[in-house]
């Protein structure tokens, strides 16, 4: 069984690293056909690696080589990954990737062509990383409804807001310090900005939900703006800020999205979860809440994950059955139709301050910590109904941070 790996960067030489280093277990496993590098599809040379005189720069090796059943894919980005792929599927190729954009914008066609072709798409390292989801959540779980999920699904994120928490550091600071540690880029848009998660939570909506769900139907706002106060007046309600991406179905069939900065209660699992690590809780009707943790990221985990795939289509030739269907219009909740309690601050803490927004606030919420703020919690608000209080407040809105009701 020959395999070809395309793009020699962390993840894809994370994954001919675990294939050698766990040569004898994957042979086991793979009831003696153990997949063998045969290309690395790459514009770079690596002198020195071990697996040097596997690299080519021409792809149509590749798709033109009957003896390459599996294609790894781990170039990332949406082209020529997208063309490469769908060419590799119609070649009769099993396509395997951690490609999370890839997958949230084309998942539905890819896997169309890969059933038209009698052959895999698998993608369990597009959200996870070495977090086994995607799997559990099409074999575990299929007998529950799915009714929400959930998750911290971006490592360098949960790492800045987590050295905030702990460490009092703010933004910038713990922003620089994730990427000297290389968890961030030099540009951290597709992080910092809710991008990623983004793409993430339209994958599991997707797989849960039965529709395919296009991220820029998702209401996404990342962290840029959470300061120390924030975090500060989080802990004084009894929790703590963490990158939230959710997906929830309504008693209407359609389904709330959000990616955003939200308060989650202490205690929770959620809450829990620090530093680079990643949480995704799955709620069923019939298991209740599930949640799965771990490295989200990292070359060797995420690797594995991957590894997990190409064992997988190795013992099982043909489609994988599980998918969704294309995109259904109205499946996605508007952003303004999204409800939710929100922790708000506001400018002063007098008696004036108070009595101005008695009105909106739930009782006995104030916080005031003698910093000259007031915050107070909303009943649930729909995020039209939190803009407009900006409008008919008298008083200056800091902040509004999500409160996430598990």
């Amino acid at each position: 069984m020959y395999i070809a790996i395309m793009g020699y960067g962390v993840v894809g030489s994370g994954v001919a690293a675990v294939l050698a280093m766990n040569k004898d277990s994957v042979t086991g496993k793979c009831r003696g056909d153990y997949p063998q590098v045969k290309y690395i599809l790459d514009l770079r040379s690596f002198p020195g690696d071990p697996f040097e005189d596997k690299v080519i720069s021409d792809f149509n090796i590749i798709a033109g080589d009957a003896d390459v059943e599996i294609v790894v894919e781990t170039m990332g980005g949406l082209h020529p990954a997208y063309e490469f792929v769908s060419a590799c599927l119609k070649a009769g190729k099993s396509v395997v990737t951690s490609n999370k954009e890839l997958v949230a914008m084309k998942g539905f066609e890819l896997l169309e062509t890969a059933k038209e072709n009698n052959v895999s798409f698998m993608f369990e390292a597009s959200v996870g990383g070495g977090i086994p989801v995607i799997r559990p959540i099409y074999q575990c779980l299929v007998a529950n409804d799915i009714q929400l999920v959930a998750g911290i699904l971006n490592g360098t994120t949960n790492f800045i807001l987590s050295k905030m928490i702990n460490e009092n550091m703010d933004f910038g600071a713990a922003l620089r310090l994730a990427q000297d540690n290389g968890y961030a880029e030099k540009d951290p848009s597709a992080d910092v900005d809710g991008l990623d998660a983004c793409r993430k939570i339209c994958i599991l909506a997707s797989l849960c939900f039965g529709s395919h769900i296009y991220p820029d139907s998702v209401y996404t706002k990342g962290i840029r703006d959470i300061t120390l106060k924030d975090v500060e007046y989080a802990g004084a309600f009894g929790g703590v800020v963490k990158l939230i991406a959710l997906a929830e179905k309504k008693e209407d069939g359609r389904v709330a999205l959000s990616v955003s900065p939200a308060i989650v209660r202490n205690g929770h699992q959620l809450a829990c979860t620090g530093d680079v690590f990643n949480a995704v809780l799955v709620r069923g009707n019939a298991v209740g809440d599930v949640v799965f943790y771990g490295a989200g990221a990292g070359k060797l985990p995420t690797a594995s994950a991957v590894v997990a795939d190409v064992i997988d289509c190795v013992r099982s030739k043909g489609t994988k059955p599980f998918g969704w269907e294309k995109a259904k219009a109205g499946i996605v909740v508007s952003a303004g139709e999204i409800t939710s309690r929100y922790l708000v601050r506001v400018e002063g803490d007098s008696d004036e301050v108070k009595k101005e927004i008695a009105g909106v606030a739930t009782a006995d919420s104030f916080i005031t910590l003698g910093d000259g703020y007031t915050a107070f919690v909303t009943e649930e608000i729909s995020l039209d109904g939190l803009e407009a209080l900006s409008e008919t407040l008298k008083v200056n809105i800091i902040s509004t941070l999500k409160i996430m009701d598990f």
